[in-house]
């Protein structure tokens, strides 16, 4: 069996560093608002390029507190992709605004940019670009829309972070971005754990202030706020783990050159990579006509793989939406499939899932 993904690989090797992480929290005595947590938010700021990183208890949070501290809310209305997470959504109804869906570039699955200048409205307030996958959606063209509008920029980078657009990072485009370190991310924490990053004072400065009950100054809570902090030992095994981030991810593109080559002439779709980008390779998605009767086939072969997404974000029950109106949304959510992209994949297991792929596709 390939698994799809085994972080019991990745925790091994750094088995004795997350350990001594770990260690030097419980010594500490502090597990909120600490050391480790502004530590982290200065080394992620670093690596992305930005002024401020704000630790929030989930890549959930960050979306729904980036959005509330842009003063998104009831009346207004949000751009966002009709393939993704439902978080992407999700988080605009959670601030009282409407969220918009908009239909996907085909091949990138990012937000088709014709479609969204379509979609504004005088209600438009805010555009949220998703990163799927890892490929950045095309932000030199979302960023000089939403000047000409003068809307927000809210970038989904949960799938996304070490992307580059036209050399620039993802998470450097708009007025804030939102990572998440859900344990089989990029960079995962052991738990759950999420950043906003923006270049804006005030908004750094708001989801601060959100993220801990409003409060401004002890027990002075100015405004409505949460509790939605990253704790201290995920702080701590992060810092752990973004040391290896670029070493991951030269790693994921690796593997994602080796799966080219070993795939190359099958009938099946592989992920493109624009010119202007740098792919991260979250996932490893491809397109098949058939595809459960293909990931299938795989399973019997000993392959494991996952659907990210088996349904556009419009006909998810919560919004009960005819995603055939966003007819590339629709068609994404019953081709694609992930196959095995983890940076402890080795050569050998990749050589295993193309044979595997190619007997899928022989069957078929």
């Amino acid at each position: 069996m390939i698994p799809f993904v085994d972080l019991s690989r990745q925790h091994a090797a750094l088995r004795t560093e997350l350990l001594a992480a770990m260690a030097r929290v419980l010594d500490s005595g502090q597990f909120v608002l600490g050391g480790e947590g502004r530590a982290l938010e200065e080394e992620l700021a670093a690596t992305c390029g930005v002024r401020h990183a704000v630790g929030v208890a989930s890549g959930t949070d960050a979306l729904r507190l980036a959005l509330t501290a842009l003063g998104v809310g009831p009346g207004d209305e949000v751009l966002t992709p009709a393939f993704s997470f439902v978080a992407s959504a999700s988080t605009i109804v959670m601030t009282g605004a409407t969220p918009v869906f908009v239909d996907i570039d085909p091949e990138t699955y990012a937000l088709d940019v014709a479609a969204v200048a379509r979609a504004v409205t005088p209600r438009t307030r805010a555009i949220i670009p998703v990163h799927l996958y890892g490929h950045p959606a095309p932000m030199d063209a979302l960023a000089a829309l939403a000047r000409r509008h003068g809307l927000a920029i809210v970038e989904d980078a949960a799938q996304s972070i070490g992307a580059t657009w036209a050399g620039k990072p993802v998470g450097n485009w708009g007025d804030a971005a939102c990572v998440s370190f859900y344990p089989t991310k990029n960079i995962g924490a052991c738990g759950d754990g999420g950043m906003v990053l923006t270049g804006r004072d005030d908004v750094a400065e708001r989801v601060r202030r959100l993220r801990h009950h409003g409060e401004r100054g002890r027990y002075r809570h100015v405004e409505l706020g949460y509790t939605s902090r990253l704790d201290e030992l995920q702080a701590a095994v992060l810092r752990v783990k973004l040391k290896r981030l670029s070493e991951w991810t030269e790693r994921r593109r690796r593997l994602a050159a080796l799966y080219r080559e070993r795939l190359a002439g099958l009938p099946l779709s592989l992920p493109v990579e624009r010119r202007e980008a740098r792919h991260v390779y979250h996932l490893f998605t491809v397109r098949h006509a058939q595809r459960d009767a293909f990931a299938k086939a795989l399973a019997d072969l000993g392959v494991g793989t996952a659907v990210h997404y088996p349904l556009a974000v419009p006909n998810q029950p919560l919004f009960g939406g005819d995603e055939r109106r966003f007819p590339e949304a629709w068609r994404a959510a019953r081709e694609v499939l992930s196959l095995p992209c983890f940076a402890e994949l080795t050569d050998d297991e990749v050589e295993g899932v193309a044979v595997a792929v190619r007997q899928a596709c022989d069957r078929l």
